[in-house]
């Protein structure tokens, strides 16, 4: 036997010793939402989705999920070139301020946002005295909370897909004489749209499932900032059957985004 073909036999056996703890940590993360499907009302799911506080829970969520994508678009893409793209001082400092949300508990987001966006806090108050603007407890302080703990996933995408994008078009670009906002424009966001897009959508399905900081900062109220998540907090305690439909429905968009992300995450099978 070469050592090629033995180096083969060896490597294609099955490690046992490791298959015993890997199906355990399969069974740990499937078995709960092999729980959930099994419990779920099937045959009065289509009356549950059609109840008016899951429907506006459902629009809130959808609107405000957006709204907060959108912002974490127009703020995180030109933070993500400033990170790839410029050798600022401190910049490893400025990675991690960033990154932070990742791992803060999101009631300790919420509790941060009250403190500077609060009526009395370092911002909110110049913004209530000045214009007369109050964001806690509204859609607005919503979209806040959502954009806070998502824009780090955007960041992250775009930053890695700058970093790993060929800088020789923009300097040919910048060399036949374009400016640097149009070679931003036309020749280094068209070549990370992927990495943007997957960032955005990866955004977008965390600020649709966002509960800590909502909770904290916009409160729980059914229409105005009672989000799906919310709403499941709420309809566990009176209604489980609503729960576990609005829970259906996150189960179901987190699917979605994973399959659809898979080959660029994760690579294929």
């Amino acid at each position: 036997m070469t050592v090629r073909a033995r180096t083969r036999a060896v490597t294609g056996r099955t490690p046992w010793p490791l298959v015993v703890p890997a199906l355990a940590g399969l069974a740990f993360l499937v078995l709960p939402l092999a729980g959930l499907l099994v419990r779920a009302p099937w045959s009065t799911l289509p009356r549950q989705l059609a109840e008016p506080q899951v429907l506006e829970a459902l629009r809130l969520s959808l609107v405000t999920a957006t709204i907060a994508t959108a912002v974490c678009l127009l703020l995180g893409v030109p933070l993500a070139w400033l990170l790839a793209r410029t050798a600022l001082p401190g910049r490893r400092l400025l990675r991690a301020l960033v990154t932070v949300p990742l791992v803060l508990p999101p009631v300790v987001g919420g509790v941060a946002l009250l403190l500077v966006l609060g009526r009395r806090g370092l911002a909110g108050q110049w913004l209530y005295d000045t214009f007369g603007v109050s964001l806690p407890f509204t859609t607005a302080g919503v979209v806040v909370a959502e954009a806070f703990v998502a824009m780090p996933f955007l960041v992250i995408a775009v930053e890695g897909a700058l970093r790993g994008s060929d800088q020789r078009y923009e300097e040919a670009a910048a060399t036949l004489g374009a400016s640097r906002w149009t070679v931003f424009r036309r020749v280094t966001l068209p070549m990370v749209a992927p990495g943007v897009l997957a960032g955005a959508v990866l955004c977008w399905a965390r600020a649709l499932g966002e509960f800590g900081a909502t909770i904290t900062f916009a409160g729980n109220f059914p229409g105005r900032t009672q989000t799906m998540p919310l709403a499941v907090y709420l309809a566990l305690e009176t209604e489980p059957d609503a729960a576990i439909v609005l829970s259906l429905v996150l189960l179901a968009v987190s699917v979605i985004v994973l399959a659809g992300l898979r080959d660029r995450w994760v690579g294929s099978a």
